[in-house]
């Protein structure tokens, strides 16, 4: 039989790989301050670092795609789209770790400005991908990684020993960082936290840099001030990740519309000339995770336009809907939703429409906040507590 030839089969490792790099350039996901990333993932792809059951939705509900039984969709769910992440596990039906989207991954590592030489903190080794990708730019025994998971924890460094990698890999709840490596001159998390834990903070050195998913829609690069009393600086991108395993967050509601719904009957009906197609607007939305970080907002569209479903998780909520005769907005509960998301949405109309990239944070060891335009001068809002 002749040999495959890897370069050109669509079906082999390779061309895969390939085509991820080619359509991460395309889309100008490479970033030019950065360059050294780009090499990282070639020397290190990710399929190298992807267990061998995947989960792929097929509209309905959530199947396996075991690499063994179908290497074609195992690789084409890790290197066809730059944007999308791969499941690499489910509890109770629902995503619960996955191998991060590679356009995820560079923004994430652009952003932490990391240098050889630095020592790296990790908190959530998962399949121990970025690991490999920090430690190939920091260098050996320069990085450490935490896991709450034992399974993934002692997975992800086998996989790192394999590639050659020595990066410290231990069990145990991120959440308090890893004290004994300290102080960092980089720390990253790869999971999303609704409040930046202090310890992360008391581990990094003076001038040095965090980067750190916050809530439901990006993520944020702090830096440490000299008096180590404080760090702040920019929102980075928008995102979405997986949630700290280890606390209930300000973004997880513990109770769906439907149930709210069932519970709270409806106020009167009214007409508004608001469209809901603006709550598809990802900055909005931003806006609205800053002012309203407990409101979980879902929009549909049909024949008769965009209309949208509003919840608190706990005791309210509110719809717009799109009817031949304009909307209507039915909402329930102690809160007035649709009303706080309309002034919320004036609000945002009345800073500009600003971008993510327009907010900041700061974070201090008994306060933190979200900030707009500058953090001494700009509008304010505390984050969850």
């Amino acid at each position: 039989m002749a040999a495959v030839d890897d370069t050109t089969s669509p079906s082999t490792t390779e061309a895969w790989r390939q085509r991820l790099d080619a359509e991460m350039a395309r889309s100008g996901e490479w970033p030019e301050r950065s360059p050294w990333i780009r090499l990282a993932v070639a020397a290190l792809p990710r399929d190298r670092f992807a267990p061998g059951r995947l989960w792929d939705w097929d509209g309905h509900a959530w199947r396996p795609v075991d690499r063994d039984d179908d290497p074609g969709r195992w690789l084409e769910l890790l290197h066809r789209r730059p944007s999308r992440p791969a499941v690499t596990e489910l509890a109770g039906n629902l995503p619960s770790s996955s191998l991060s989207a590679p356009a995820v991954v560079v923004d994430m590592l652009d952003s932490l400005l990391l240098e050889p030489g630095h020592r790296v903190l990790e908190l959530g080794t998962g399949t121990a991908w970025n690991a490999a990708l920090l430690a190939h730019r920091a260098g050996p025994g320069r990085v450490a990684s935490i896991e709450v998971d034992p399974d993934l924890a002692a997975a992800g460094a086998a996989r790192l020993r394999a590639a050659g990698l020595d990066v410290t890999v231990q069990e145990g709840d991120g959440g308090s960082g890893l004290a004994a490596g300290a102080p960092y001159d980089r720390v990253i998390a790869t999971y999303a936290v609704e409040r930046i834990p202090w310890p992360w903070i008391e581990q990094t050195a003076p001038g040095g840099r965090l980067v750190v998913p916050w809530g439901r829609l990006g993520h944020v690069a702090l830096t440490v001030a000299d008096d180590h009393k404080s760090a702040t600086g920019w929102l980075q991108g928008l995102a979405r990740f997986m949630p700290d395993r280890t606390t209930a967050t300000a973004g997880a509601p513990a109770r769906g519309f439907a149930e709210i719904r069932r519970s709270t009957p409806p106020g009167p009906e009214r007409r508004v000339e608001r469209n809901p197609a603006e709550l598809q607007d990802w900055d909005l939305l931003f806006h609205l995770r800053v002012v309203l970080p407990e409101i979980q907002v879902e929009t549909a569209v049909d024949e008769d336009g965009v209309s949208a479903w509003i919840h608190d998780g706990a005791s309210s909520w509110a719809t717009l809907s799109s009817t031949p005769e304009g909307v209507f907005v039915h909402q329930g509960g102690p809160r007035r939703l649709a009303d706080e998301v309309d002034a919320a949405r004036d609000e945002w109309d009345g800073l500009g429409r600003p971008e993510v990239y327009d907010y900041g944070m700061t974070v201090t060891p008994h306060e933190q906040w979200t900030w707009f335009g500058s953090p001494d001068t700009g509008p304010r809002w505390p984050a969850p507590a």
